[in-house]
């Protein structure tokens, strides 16, 4: 063989071994594996290709000390994933913890900018100490990682994966990026770490405490997923992206559907209490509709007053926004708001139709909601049903009160079809609440033994005339009554009529200023 190969092969084959085998075997005693292991996983086998491994850093401080860096902590590169070519970068914390310097910043760019150029998606995997102290101002080069997510919102799907630590200013890439999951135990995400936090505020807390996965995924809700180990992350990560299009500027795939689009639910006619104020969980109307009932949930422990999924019905991708009136009765609040406008907007760029499972009182009353903006909040959901352009279709399964109905897209933000099961109401409050306004002082002046009776003469017919279903479809403000149980096969037969949507934008604008 060629010495000159030969040389290279045995470098490769040294780089490949990122800090050596006693670092490879730390790794792997705290639960992790290499970021070369984690990138043969997250693409199909074979199909991985390496690029940028021969990078160095250009530090004097470091060359003084003959420090050599292999690849620079940082692996790239690119194959297939479920068959559809995408891009990677990530980590190697077995080379000097992963810091992060000047030219594993570029390496990072440059992945973001070929996804970019090439319309396919990106995925991070996140394993580092953070800055390399010796580079000083030079690992500003990350922000350049910053500009290329912004520049790739909304056209590609971006994934973070964060397996390790992702500290200090680069913590705001996973953040910028779709969806982010993080490795339950050994993921940390935080700003400010606990040294920091101890010696300036007084306050003790660990590390998993102030950014660890259960953290940042129930209080923080800056993750959207816990995976158990990195296995499990990385096969969340390729269930995931199966949901999204290659870019924006195409449809999402399509699946061969294996449960009948025509099936009817017949469960779905008994879900809904008698009583209005009795609970159930609007997630088994979600199984019940959806293909073979699958799902994946997004911010499932975080503002869990409002339910997020992603799904398919009839082999197509579709997004799902269920009020849950298991939780605070489904009213919304400042998270649930965040959370759905957040979701409404990953969907509409990637043009996944938005169906809405509503039974919301309203807004969370009460001065802590209106001192934190609930104003703002609520409107970042209602700008978000405003502008979304992808078929949208409502559902009240029984109450859409007051503000609250606006979150849930409403003929007024120009949805497609609002459908509404017999036991759907809508109004500005509810029954007990109207007739308390409309009708308290004729009950309190009545005899107490003739108030039930002149409740009967009074609201009910009220209710009948006013709230319910009947009134609404007079108005010609819903498409039609269903029953429960045809829920998916009206859904699916929508959804198919919608497929080929176009919508012409009112006015010509560089994009809309919602209210963050």
């Amino acid at each position: 063989m060629d010495p000159r190969i030969e040389n290279w092969l045995a470098e490769r084959e040294r780089i490949e071994m990122g800090g050596g085998e006693e670092a490879i075997e730390k790794q792997h005693s705290r639960g992790k594996l290499t970021a070369r292991e984690r990138m043969n996983l997250l693409f199909d086998e074979g199909t991985f290709q390496e690029i940028g491994m021969f990078v160095q850093h250009r530090c004097p401080e470091l060359a003084k000390k003959n420090k050599v860096f292999p690849a620079d902590a940082v692996v790239i590169g690119y194959g297939l994933i479920n068959g559809r070519p995408a891009y990677a970068y990530g980590n190697d914390y077995t080379v000097n913890g992963g810091s992060m310097g000047e030219m594993g910043s570029k390496k990072m760019s440059k992945t973001l900018r070929m996804a970019i150029q090439s319309g396919c998606p990106v995925i991070a995997l996140y394993d580092s100490v953070g800055g390399r102290i010796e580079e000083g101002m030079l690992t500003l080069a990350f922000g350049e990682v910053f500009y290329y997510n912004a520049q790739a919102s909304g056209y590609v799907p971006q994934f973070a994966a964060i397996m390790g630590t992702c500290a200090g200013g680069a913590a705001y890439s996973p953040a910028i990026m779709d969806f982010t999951f993080m490795v339950n135990d050994t993921g940390q995400m935080y700003l400010t770490g606990p040294k920091v936090i101890k010696q300036v505020m007084g306050e003790d807390i660990s590390l998993q405490a102030l950014g660890g996965a259960q953290t940042q995924s129930s209080i923080s809700g800056v993750s959207h997923f816990v995976a158990i180990d990195d296995y499990d992350c990385i096969d969340q990560i390729r269930n995931m992206l199966s949901y999204f299009p290659q870019n924006s500027n195409e449809k999402p795939p399509v699946y061969e559907c294996t449960d009948d689009p025509d099936r009817l639910c017949p469960e779905l006619d008994e879900i809904i209490p008698l009583q209005s104020k009795r609970a159930y969980d609007v997630k088994d109307v979600i199984r019940a509709i959806v293909d073979n009932g699958e799902f994946v949930e997004p911010c499932a422990d975080w503002a869990q007053n409002v339910v997020t999924v992603l799904a398919r019905m009839n082999g197509s991708s579709v997004g799902i926004i269920a009020s849950q009136p298991k939780i605070k009765a489904g009213c919304m609040d400042m998270d649930s708001s965040d959370k759905a406008a957040r979701f409404i907007r990953i969907c509409d760029s990637y043009g996944i139709p938005l169906i809405y499972l509503c039974d919301v009182p309203g807004f969370l009353p009460g001065v802590q909601q209106e001192h934190g903006g609930i104003i703002r909040h609520g409107a970042k959901m209602v700008f978000a049903n405003s502008e979304a352009t992808v078929p949208k279709i409502m559902v009240v399964l029984r109450k859409m009160y007051g503000g609250g109905s606006m979150a849930f897209c409403p003929w007024p933000l120009r949805n497609d079809f609002t459908f509404y099961w017999p036991s759907g109401e809508s109004g500005v409050v509810g029954v007990e609440s109207a007739a308390a306004v409309l009708f308290g002082k004729q009950l309190a002046a009545a005899p107490e033994n003739q108030r039930d009776e002149l409740y009967k003469q009074l609201v009910e017919p009220f209710e009948k005339r006013s709230l319910g279903p009947y009134a609404i479809m007079e108005n010609f403000d819903a498409d039609e009554i269903i029953q429960p149980s045809e829920t998916r096969k009206v859904l699916c037969r929508v959804l198919k009529l919608l497929e080929n949507k176009r919508v012409q934008p009112l006015v010509k604008k560089k994009h809309g200023n919602i209210p963050l």
